[in-house]
């Protein structure tokens, strides 16, 4: 192979045009393996929209009310801040895991793969045929045959990125929602169908055009993976010192790997394994599948092409626990105990205390009097009554109008409510710290808000001194 062949990506010829790829369908272990993890994969996507935790869907991004639903753990904005452990939580997870089994994501897991080499490639080699039959049809001159496989390959490609679109567009509405708009006009909902549109357009554009070059051009994490990673971990490789030197069977002195280049033809983004590991390797094993079945035949034995270490192709011994291994475990841990202990401070109620915009108090008749405002927020999927009260070292006297009369809160709703907070004039000594306490009157449990001030004047100031708040500011 010359020097250009070794350096240049799979998918692309030699003029730099991109190529057309036809991966051969293969069988085998990994191959069944990964049909049924997509299989799995895309009925969690279709399902979690469908499936009611605590009366909302298990996975419901609600962008238009501002609450957001994982698994029964509800978030209002103010909690979004544990959604950074989580987003953080699941990046680690991804470079641990690259660390110990190399771009096994990207092969497996990936939606991207997931949906082209499980929907659109099966759509592919239904429509057109095998490897061989898609090759002889490109060639082919247009003809009526051609038209017509073209036509149906490409609808269901637009009614297959259809259905993804709108799946997705339901993790954000909710099904009922999608339902709901489906029975208006495009006007009625211009933001939601515009972005089922892009998101068609888009899907449509990478799977049936775009193909592995989004791996490859658009995904950083291909990039990545060698600073992720190590001599001891598991990737995907050839094993020279076994299959070289390539010759027929029966050949004298020949290695195993009889250059039948099955192995490049499965291969999903065009790479010769046997060149080592490149960018565009996936780790989706179909290498291995085909590599075994051709050795099965001629009776040798499996593995020449398999999931190891650089090491042990090397001759010696893969190490899975090692330093970069412990350090991340460590790491891994306690990211899943941050974000335990955060998840556990959100509670289904938020309440918090605000100063009113004006003076921070008024005195009139000689009663000093602060003006609040409390915000509460009920995250539960039902109505709540909560009664309030002060609480902490108060003065006597200190009397809260607004806190007198329970507070109902619809179901995941919020409430502002105005309290005024009066004193007489000659208790006030200097300015103190208070909060509410906010009692569920269903089950009992009570909240309290972070402290405030309660404000005043100056006690050494003659009442005539601060009549007027700005002469008192002044002052």
């Amino acid at each position: 192979m010359n020097a250009l062949n070794l350096v240049s990506l799979g998918s692309i010829n030699q003029d730099g045009s991109k190529k057309t790829l036809h991966p051969a369908d293969v069988s085998g272990k990994f191959t069944r393996a990964r049909r049924f993890a997509a299989l799995l994969l895309l009925i969690i996507y279709i399902a979690l929209p469908w499936i009611p935790v605590n009366g909302f869907p298990a996975v419901f991004l609600d962008v238009l009310n501002r609450r957001f639903h994982f698994m029964g753990l509800t978030l209002a904005v103010q909690d979004l801040w544990v959604g950074f452990f989580l987003v953080t939580g699941l990046g680690f997870s991804l470079f641990y895991v690259t660390a110990l089994f190399g771009r096994v994501w990207c092969g497996w897991t990936c939606p991207y793969t997931v949906f082209l080499e499980h929907i659109y490639r099966r759509i592919e080699r239904l429509i057109d045929g095998d490897a061989s039959a898609r090759r002889k049809l490109d060639a082919a001159p247009w003809t009526a045959v051609k038209i017509t496989k073209r036509v149906i390959k490409h609808a269901l490609y637009i009614f297959s990125s259809l259905v993804i679109a709108h799946i997705f567009l339901s993790y954000f509405v909710s099904l009922k929602g999608l339902y709901e708009m489906m029975h208006h006009s495009p006007q009625a909902h211009t933001v939601a169908f515009g972005v089922v549109i892009f998101l068609t357009v888009g899907l449509y554009g990478a799977f049936s055009w775009f193909r592995e070059q989004f791996c490859v051009i658009m995904c950083p994490y291909g990039r990545m993976q060698s600073a992720l990673g190590d001599d001891h971990t598991i990737n995907i490789g050839y094993d020279k010192k076994r299959g070289e030197p390539r010759g027929k069977a029966g050949t004298t002195g020949a290695g195993d790997c009889v250059n039948c280049t099955r192995c490049v033809q499965v291969c999903p983004t065009g790479i010769d394994i046997r060149n080592g590991l490149q960018l565009e390797c996936i780790g989706c094993a179909a290498c291995v599948d085909a590599c075994d079945s051709i050795m099965l035949k001629l009776g040798r034995k499996p593995g020449l092409v398999r999931y190891d270490s650089f090491t042990a192709f090397n001759g010696g011994k893969t190490r899975l626990i090692r330093p970069r291994i412990i350090f991340y475990t460590g790491l891994l841990f306690l990211g899943v105990a941050v974000f335990g202990f955060s998840a556990s401070r959100i509670e289904p109620l938020r309440a918090n205390v605000l100063r009113m915009q004006g003076s921070p108090f008024y005195v009139s008749n000689g009663v000093l009097r602060n003006q609040f405002l409390i915000r509460l927020i009920n995250k539960r999927n039902e109505p709540r009554t909560f009664s309030l009260a002060m609480v902490g070292d108060l003065p006597a006297g200190l009397v809260c109008a607004g806190a007198d009369a329970p507070v109902t809160i619809a179901a995941q709703a919020e409430d502002l409510k105005p309290l005024m907070i009066t004193l007489p004039e000659g208790g006030f000594k200097e300015p103190f710290k208070l909060s509410i306490r906010v009692t569920d009157t269903k089950d009992g449990k009570t909240y309290n808000t972070k402290p405030f001030e309660f404000a005043g004047p100056d006690p050494h100031l003659k009442s005539n001194d601060y009549l007027d708040p700005k002469q008192y500011l002044q002052k």
